[in-house]
């Protein structure tokens, strides 16, 4: 069973704070919903840790294959691994100090997963992406957000 969804926000922000912002993996498990953990292991290359089921982890690696300042970051896992995935987010800069982030992502969860952990981990994962999607911009906003003077 593979899962595979196209989701796009625009974020308040100019393109190459945006993508800087997104680049940082170690940000990801802070608006990721099952994300646990993603560290660079090594130059193009990132572990990651996601929830599993009843309280189990799945962890898997991640090559970075496409690094395109202020465009792309394209992933592959590597062969053999727990999660097979596959993605890009793409960066579009917008009028009004605006970033278009677009991320296509593709996940083929273990084969040993019960079909029901299957259902509650991915169920409606166009949804997930969304909110994740969601949650980095309300982060990178309210990161990049000016200090207001006090009154």
């Amino acid at each position: 069973m593979t899962f595979q969804v196209t989701e796009n926000i625009i974020v308040k922000g100019n393109i190459n704070e945006v993508y800087e912002f997104w680049i940082d993996f170690e940000n990801y498990s802070e608006f990721m919903q099952h994300v646990v953990s993603v560290r660079e292991a090594e130059e193009g290359l990132t572990h990651w840790v996601m929830e599993g089921p009843e309280d189990t982890h799945i962890e898997w690696d991640a090559e970075i294959t496409r690094m395109e300042v202020n465009r792309r970051v394209a992933w592959n896992s590597k062969d053999d691994q727990e999660m097979a995935t596959s993605g890009q987010v793409t960066f579009t800069g917008l009028p009004k100090n605006e970033t278009q982030v677009s991320m296509t992502l593709q996940y083929a969860p273990p084969k040993s997963l019960p079909k029901k952990a299957v259902d509650e981990l991915f169920g409606d994962f166009s949804s997930i992406v969304t909110e994740d999607l969601r949650r980095f911009k309300a982060q990178f906003e309210a990161a990049t957000e000016p200090a207001t003077a006090a009154g």
